[in-house]
């Protein structure tokens, strides 16, 4: 079994490279191979909208036909029983980085018909985790369910089972002092970091475990 984990932020140690780092160890000690790949560390474009993908009879229906690092990226996929997706929220969403991954991901295999179809060739467990620093009051405010549930409606058409797992009020710097951020109070951070993510952790390392069981 073979569970496949993406990083869409920047950073390599922090929130959400954490819980994927977390969720995979879930996975391996469930007897699972593992893998985990940073998205920034690939270079790529999102979709360019040329089709090849949907045209009849093409030598690329069913795939993307750009050749880039995605290339390779997408073989694993189809190899994998698993995929986890992980992203910080910036400006209300996720990274344009995991977004044009996720459009070059997901368009192949998005059948344009009434039944909703896909041309992935079987059902694996998909996952989203989500890093921000606004409070869990700011997801309803800001309108971030709504991006995440059209996150859940793609990749469960495509690849069948889903879950998420959202972490609110991350710690975003060592030293809120050398930054302009007075709109956090840094010891509350602080403290919430020490309470709340440790145990974020552990609900990655139970997805994970979660993810060798497959439906």
């Amino acid at each position: 079994m073979k569970i496949l984990a993406f990083n869409g932020g920047p950073r390599k140690t922090w929130n959400t490279a954490t819980l994927l780092k977390k969720a995979l160890e879930g996975a391996s000690s469930k007897g699972a191979e593992t893998e985990l790949i940073n998205l920034y560390d690939l270079n790529y474009k999102g979709c360019i909208s040329c089709f090849a993908c949907k045209k009849i009879d093409s030598k690329s229906y069913g795939k993307c036909a750009l050749k880039d690092d995605l290339t390779p990226i997408f073989k694993k996929i189809e190899e994998a029983d698993g995929i986890i997706l992980g992203s910080p929220i910036y400006l209300g969403s996720v990274t344009g980085e995991i977004r044009s991954f996720m459009e070059r991901l997901i368009f192949p295999y998005l059948v344009y018909d009434s039944e909703h179809s896909s041309l992935f060739k079987k059902k694996i467990n998909t996952a989203f985790i989500y890093t921000m620093g606004v409070n869990e009051k700011s997801i309803d405010i800001l309108g971030y369910d709504s991006h995440f549930k059209l996150n859940e409606l793609f990749l469960q058409r495509i690849f069948g089972n889903f879950e998420s797992l959202i972490s609110t009020d991350t710690y975003q710097f060592d030293d809120y002092s050398k930054y302009v951020s007075s709109a956090f109070d840094p010891d509350k951070k602080a403290q919430r970091h020490k309470e709340q993510f440790p145990i974020d952790c552990e609900k990655a390392f139970e997805l994970g475990v979660r993810f060798t069981d497959l439906k």
